[in-house]
């Protein structure tokens, strides 16, 4: 898995930080989290083509988190994206009537399918929100001063496959390890070779949580417990604690405290506000709390 901070800054952007999006590159796919205004220009720098998204996740609808979906959306159909490769937009509710807004903006054509999903999450509790074979999406609804979803993403990392032992009951290396690899039975001279069998204990995959925009709570503990990746808001330092919770916004060693609470193995901070033009001092309150914490910046990538 391969993470890119498009934007890190938080309500304004700035000549080094532009608005909050993440793309992530996993499973054969590219997400985003979060489509702040000048996303698909961040996306040109590294790189990454916008035709290749098909889901992105919206923690909640203040601007600097949404205005980059009308021009994404609008350049997506420009460039000739069909009914054949829907768009997938994952959001709280109100999602349905931004996409209204989107569709009213100016004279453009679209051509493929945008597919709102609004995500009902009232309580404390985490809900799936998609699911297949490779990896599963959730959330949790977190304390911001508009409805916010916090996100986690992981792998289903499969057993490690055991050849020799496979080889021992008689299977042949070839097709038959894949099938056995994906947990279907094969029968080997009418002896039948279950998965079970040449497959090793159960594997943890990789998970990464995204908060969007929270102060503290146990909501976002629940949902960040045991990550690889913990992606956390860190808008203000601990001086300026006054206006983080005036604002539902979190400090730095705030965000240090639930990655370490949440025993998670990398704390990300971002959303960083502009007052502050440079970061060692939030690193290093960070630090105080949670010794592998990074301060992401624009167009920084992490391997998972």
């Amino acid at each position: 898995m391969e993470v890119t901070f498009l934007g890190t800054s938080s309500a304004v952007p700035s000549k080094y930080r532009n608005h909050p999006s993440i793309a992530l590159k996993a499973f054969g796919e590219i997400m985003l989290f979060d489509c702040g205004e000048g996303t698909q220009r961040q996306l040109a720098h590294v790189k990454i083509s916008p035709m290749k998204i098909d889901k992105i996740f919206i923690s909640h609808l203040h601007g600097d988190h949404i205005l980059g979906l009308p021009g994404l959306i609008q350049s997506m159909g420009f460039r000739g994206r069909d009914y054949q490769n829907p768009l997938h937009i994952y959001g709280p509710v109100g999602l349905e009537k931004v996409k209204e807004s989107i569709f009213n903006l100016g004279y453009f054509t679209i051509d493929f399918p945008v597919i709102i999903h609004e995500i009902e999450n009232d309580g404390n509790e985490i809900t799936t929100i998609f699911e297949n074979d490779e990896y599963v999406v959730e959330c949790i609804k977190t304390q911001h001063n508009v409805t916010n979803i916090s996100y986690s993403i992981y792998e289903k990392k499969k057993p490690r496959f055991l050849r020799e032992k496979a080889i021992e009951l008689g299977v042949l290396p070839g097709p038959n390890f894949g099938k056995l690899h994906n947990g279907q039975s094969i029968e080997i001279n009418g002896k039948i070779i279950k998965p079970e069998e040449v497959t090793g204990p159960p594997r943890e995959g990789s998970k990464i949580v995204y908060s969007g925009d929270t102060i503290p709570c146990e909501a976002m503990m629940k949902l960040a417990k045991n990550a690889k990746v913990l992606i956390h808001e860190a808008t203000y330092k601990s001086v300026d604690f006054d206006k983080a919770l005036n604002n539902f916004h979190s400090t730095a060693s705030q965000s240090a405290e639930i990655a370490k609470e949440s025993n998670v193995s990398i704390l990300i901070l971002t959303h960083i506000s502009t007052r502050y033009t440079k970061t060692d001092d939030l690193k290093e309150e960070a630090l105080k709390i949670f010794k592998n914490t990074k301060i992401a910046y624009d167009f920084m990538v992490l391997e998972i």
